[in-house]
């Protein structure tokens, strides 16, 4: 591959890569911010009328926007690193610490996936098509799906500082390891105060 096709190449992998990242996480944060509230508060008899149109379209752009994220991430990473990546390699071999940062948020975010197609999409499946046919799913099934959707939530903001700290590689070895664990414990408040504002916000004018 030569190095302008290469070069193209990551550049629309990239942009599908956020665009795709985009779909997938503003799902999620609606889910957890928007849709969990709002189901607390909508009557039962309504919600085999309102539930099964509104979030069977959500989930397929939330599942399919996973998939996509995940498959340009990987496939930007190997071209990156395997075998075309040799001038990001440090000269003792193996990956390079923006490398390693990319990797970080790659696994992450693939466990984020398994959690997407493996457990909260087919209790999913069976929660809406009880409402459809009359019949509800088990009150645990959806408990845990909030559960596995808020373990999503919250493994998004590691995810995310590995997808930027990549990028920061100098600055970060630059700080002490203790920093590293503040910066993280103030993403994770972050999200935590923002999914305990969004119980109560919104409601009124």
């Amino acid at each position: 591959m030569s190095p302008e096709t290469s070069a193209v190449t990551q550049l629309l992998l990239r942009w599908f890569h956020i665009f795709f990242g985009v779909i997938w996480l503003g799902h999620l944060y609606f889910f957890n911010f928007v849709n969990a509230p709002f189901q607390a508060e909508l009557d039962k008899e309504l919600k085999p009328r309102v539930n099964p149109p509104l979030l069977l379209r959500a989930l397929y752009w939330f599942r399919w926007g996973a998939v996509f994220t995940l498959l340009t991430g990987w496939v930007l990473f190997g071209l990156l690193y395997w075998p075309f990546g040799a001038a990001l390699l440090p000269p003792g071999g193996g990956v390079s610490p923006r490398g390693v940062w990319m990797l970080i948020g790659a696994v992450l975010g693939t466990v984020m996936f398994a959690n997407v197609w493996l457990l909260i999409w087919p209790a999913q499946k069976k929660i809406l098509g009880g409402l459809r046919a009359g019949s509800p799913a088990p009150p645990e099934l959806a408990a845990r799906v909030a559960l596995v959707s808020r373990i999503n939530l919250f493994l998004s903001a590691p995810m995310l500082m590995g997808m930027i700290a990549g990028s920061h590689h100098e600055v970060w070895a630059l700080m002490p390891g203790w920093m590293h664990g503040v910066f993280l414990i103030l993403t994770l408040g972050g999200v935590h105060g923002i999914w305990k504002h969004a119980q109560k916000a919104g409601g009124s004018l």
